[in-house]
């Protein structure tokens, strides 16, 4: 049996990959890419959260939101961490980011103005992720799999506290209530294009899911979001901004309105709201953060002598 039939019983027995094994050249460029991608958005969707720690209305809402963010910066060490298994260094992936070349979550371009938003990213972005998440973790790279357990576990509970944030909001006042629905307005199309485009214009998603990459569509996991929101907005008391948005009975469905896919190529292609400054701000990160990494570098080297002495 040579390299490729070996890979290819162990991806037929549903088995995993692991960082030693041979794997296909384009198994593993499409890992790189989806992890890559996956550690980007962790990391620059720390900003939209971020700007609300300071501002949020309570120690408490602050300690939960503060807690949040941080959750997120050490998913995105975790994603990074299991790209390196391929072969690919954190670094050079941040270098990517920054030049265009990778890109991450297209959620993560737009606006968060209100504080309503962070219970809102909390119920709605996140509950996306879940769904797109919760699968990974059969993923057939074992590294990726293993990491996605402890992140959906965080995810989870960010999601329940975004939920608890507006349950709070929409059982205080009428500014409240209609801060919460102003939010949900602006979020909901840009929530339902996380899952990426429709499956007949999606490139990756056969092959992917012939590798057991992904274990499901694009259009199955958004279905699954759709129907999984539906009860919990009418338990906030919030509308969900779709008037094609009706349960079928004949398919055990939701039927709901397609987004707006011009919409989410142009952000993807970096012409959304927040794209450049969600890049300036990551490069300007990175750059203030070089010392930190020479230093490291430095003093891991200075170790390894002492040791070799």
């Amino acid at each position: 049996m040579d390299h490729q039939d070996r890979f290819d019983a162990t991806i037929a027995a549903d088995q995993r990959i692991e960082p030693r094994d041979w794997m296909p050249e384009a198994y593993r460029r499409t890992l790189i890419r989806q992890i890559a991608q996956h550690a980007h958005s962790e990391i620059i969707g720390m900003q939209p959260e971020g700007n609300w720690i300071t501002r949020a209305p309570s120690l408490r809402r602050k300690a939960i939101l503060l807690a949040k963010v941080q959750d997120e910066a050490g998913h995105g060490m975790y994603l990074y961490a299991a790209a390196e298994t391929l072969g690919v260094d954190r670094e050079e992936l941040t270098e990517l980011l920054i030049a265009g070349k990778q890109k991450y979550s297209s959620i993560f371009n737009y606006p968060t103005p209100s504080y309503a938003d962070v219970g809102v990213i909390g119920w709605l972005v996140d509950g996306a992720a879940i769904c797109n998440q919760v699968p990974l973790c059969r993923c057939s790279y074992g590294p990726y799999a293993r990491a996605m357990i402890r992140i959906c576990k965080e995810e989870s509970f960010h999601q329940r506290q975004g939920y608890e944030l507006l349950m709070a909001m929409t059982s205080g006042t009428d500014a409240q209530r209609a801060m919460v629905q102003e939010s949900v307005n602006r979020f909901w199309w840009p929530s339902l294009m996380m899952f990426g485009p429709p499956d007949d214009d999606s490139p990756n998603t056969a092959q992917s899911m012939a590798w057991n990459i992904k274990r499901h569509t694009n259009d199955e996991l958004r279905q699954r979001f759709v129907d999984m929101t539906v009860p919990q907005a009418a338990a906030l008391g919030v509308t969900l901004p779709d008037p094609g948005l009706r349960w079928n009975p004949e398919r055990g469905k939701h039927d709901f309105t397609q987004p707006d896919w011009d919409e989410f190529m142009a952000v993807v292609k970096g012409s959304g709201p927040c794209n450049a400054q969600r890049v300036a701000h990551r490069k300007r990160a990175h750059d203030e953060g070089a010392w930190v990494r020479e230093a490291a570098s430095a003093y891991a080297a200075k170790r390894a002598g002492r040791a070799a002495a």
